[in-house]
């Protein structure tokens, strides 16, 4: 019986969590059915740092060799790839290995070509930044994409629903549901369900003006609504929007709604290279002093200085003409 070769490369900054849910499915599958042979391969992209957790594997020594599959992970986007690894990669996806990105793993693999043209399913908090760098790849904001021979899985429980789909597609769907019964996992999820968890969720509560409202909220950044245009989208008058606001929220429209513009400024802000007035303009803010400010009262520091230091932590560096542009 021929052993199907899995191989999982790993950057330092990988979630344990991340590893063992991929692994856990391919092990349990094993169990369950004897027959499916695979043969897992943990390789460490780097040498973590003195005091690092240690995820399991070795180091790569300079080859990438017969494998089926190569999943790439990491949790946090990394920085640059080692020349010789490039090459590796690309030799491998020549030879015809399936390869697949979960969590930031789809970043090396764009930043080498390789999901030029190909769907990628990216995680929301990525998106931005994503879209930006790698133009020319099709992301999604999907659980998990499988593309011809390429995978992505946007990370979290996602690579749970990717191997299930994998196993499912290898060897039937009635072993994908038996690993998902000893996982206790109580549905598989379609790749193509979303990311985000449902809006009641986010807020804890399921009150139907509010979602309906905040949901206006989400759709109108660029242009915002006024609360008394909310309130009639919505069927209700302002004085009680705002006291469904202060019940569940604790704070009125107007101020919900600008923390929103602000939590999105920011995310643009940390993920692009825009201008700080055209990220500004485009959260909803008439002028750039109008940000700035606005934006100081709430974050403690300014658009520049908040990105400044942020960037500086920052696994990215911007370009000159970046640098100039914010």
């Amino acid at each position: 019986m021929t052993a199907h070769r899995i191989g999982f490369l790993l950057w330092p900054n990988t979630k344990p969590l991340t590893l063992a849910l991929a692994e856990e499915a391919l092990r349990v599958a094993q169990r369950v059915h004897p027959e499916v042979v695979y043969e897992l391969s943990f390789l460490q992209a780097e040498v973590p740092e003195e005091g690092a957790w240690r995820l399991p594997g070795v180091p790569w020594q300079g080859e990438l060799e017969g494998f089926d599959k190569l999943f790439l992970l990491a949790d946090e986007p990394p920085a640059a790839i080692a020349p010789a690894l490039s090459s590796a990669l690309k030799h491998l996806v020549r030879g015809g290995c399936v390869i697949g990105g979960i969590s930031a793993g789809v970043y090396p693999l764009a930043q080498l070509g390789l999901l030029d043209g190909y769907r990628a399913a990216v995680h929301w908090r990525w998106q931005d930044d994503f879209t930006e760098r790698f133009p020319k790849v099709i992301a999604t904001s999907h659980l998990f994409d499988w593309d011809r021979d390429r995978l992505s899985a946007c990370g979290g429980l996602a690579v749970l629903d990717l191997l299930l789909a994998l196993l499912a597609r290898d060897h039937g769907a009635e072993l994908a549901g038996a690993v998902s019964e000893e996982l206790v996992v109580e549905r598989i999820r379609e790749g193509s369900e979303r990311q985000r968890i449902p809006l009641q969720n986010r807020l804890g509560s399921s009150h139907p003006k509010l979602t309906q409202a905040v949901l206006l909220m989400e759709a109108n950044i660029e242009e915002p609504l006024t609360t008394d245009e909310i309130a009639q989208h919505v069927c209700v008058s302002r004085r009680q929007l705002e006291r469904i606001f202060k019940q569940y929220l604790t704070r009125v429209p107007s101020q919900y709604y600008l923390e929103l513009r602000l939590n999105k400024a920011r995310q643009l802000l940390m993920q692009t290279s825009k201008s700080i007035i055209q990220i500004g303009l485009s959260c909803g803010f008439s002028s750039g002093p109008h940000f700035s400010s606005a934006y100081r009262n709430f974050f403690g520091a300014t658009p520049r200085e908040d990105r400044n230091q942020r960037r500086s932590n920052s696994p990215f560096e911007l370009t000159s003409s970046e640098a100039e542009r914010s």
